[in-house]
């Protein structure tokens, strides 16, 4: 998959390439993270790559955050909170980690977008996890651009 992503941004032209990074950053399991590398991989300035990876990582997310956010003010409307053994287990554990520890660590097991959009279903704050989840997009995106840029120049040696 990444190979080809890899070949579709490759075969814009050079002056829009930052834009097919754009795009595929956007797609969930890709983010700012392989965004970035796809970026760097295809020849692009490391700070353009990681740049547009994370604009188009934010996104997406911030889509995820607030359309999520809405449909669970509809759903919510007028009923009480479920408050099966289950939920309540998850609540704790999502309570446990906050909404920063979630962001900036769930991004190892799933993307932006689905835990942004299960935080905000837990009814955290669409404000607070979207800030948390910028944070995380920009670190993740910096750190596997570095790397990809140093890899890429020791590969080059």
């Amino acid at each position: 998959m990444i190979e080809s992503l890899q070949e579709f941004a490759a075969s814009i032209p050079d002056w829009l390439q930052w834009a097919g990074i754009l795009l595929v950053s956007a797609i969930p399991f890709v983010e700012s993270y392989f965004g970035s590398v796809i970026g760097v991989a295809i020849g692009l300035h490391p700070v353009v790559a990681i740049l547009m990876a994370v604009i188009g990582n934010v996104i997406s997310m911030l889509a995820f955050v607030y359309g999520t956010g809405a449909i669970r003010d509809r759903a919510t409307k007028n009923k009480e909170p479920d408050e099966s053994p289950k939920r309540q287990r998850l609540k704790r554990m999502f309570d446990k980690f906050g909404v920063p520890g979630v962001s900036l660590l769930g991004q190892t097991f799933l993307p932006s977008q689905i835990t942004s959009s299960a935080m905000v279903g837990f009814g955290a704050n669409r404000n607070v996890v979207a800030f948390w989840q910028v944070i995380s997009i920009i670190l993740w995106g910096v750190l596997f651009g570095v790397l990809a840029t140093l890899g890429i120049e020791l590969a080059l040696r």
